[in-house]
């Protein structure tokens, strides 16, 4: 059986992963994509249930995705299959060394002063500075990923994987995608 945080995988709250250690402050800073929502600089977070989606390298590239209420059958057969997790995240291949090789910092972050932006993608931000209350070290990206019941996958190219997400009925995040090959 697979020990690994289970501290980062029952806590409830707000998380920013980084590789930098030691950060004591998270100054607000332009956003990396547009959202009509955003004025002006700001501090993101993730929520607990989704913070799977962000334990990669920072510039990987990804495909997420989970089923919703109004999943049609045949996106969950198309893009889940037979699987039992909860949820799937798929990145390139050539992704695969960095991945093994990075060591992430889950940095937890009080949710005083965070708005919900995207509940589908569980981000939130924050116009203030924010001083997290913990960090936790993740040695082992794909051991921490298997643990939280997410199925990994490996692919050559994600970006028509990403097209047909989008498409389809699943609840998805694209991350990253101007990295994508």
């Amino acid at each position: 059986m697979l020990n690994y945080h289970p501290q980062l995988n029952k806590q409830s709250g707000l998380f920013h992963v980084s590789e930098q250690p030691g950060i004591q402050l998270f100054e607000p800073r332009p956003s990396p994509s547009y959202f009509s929502e955003i004025k002006g600089d700001v501090v993101f977070a993730i929520d607990a249930s989704l913070l799977h989606n962000y334990l990669l390298p920072r510039n990987c590239p990804r495909v997420t995705f989970y089923l919703n209420a109004e999943t049609l059958w045949a996106d969950k057969e198309r893009f889940m299959g037979s699987t039992t997790a909860n949820h799937v995240v798929v990145v390139e291949s050539g992704w695969y060394q960095r991945i093994l090789e990075a060591t992430l910092y889950c940095y937890q972050l009080p949710a005083d002063g965070f708005t919900l932006l995207d509940a589908c993608a569980g981000y939130y931000i924050c116009y203030q500075p924010v001083v997290p209350t913990s960090v936790t070290p993740v040695n082992d990206i794909i051991g921490e990923l298997l643990w939280r019941n997410v199925e990994l996958r490996f692919t050559p190219s994600i970006i028509q994987l990403a097209n047909d997400v989008s498409q389809s009925s699943l609840n998805f995040s694209n991350i990253r995608m101007r990295n994508a090959k």
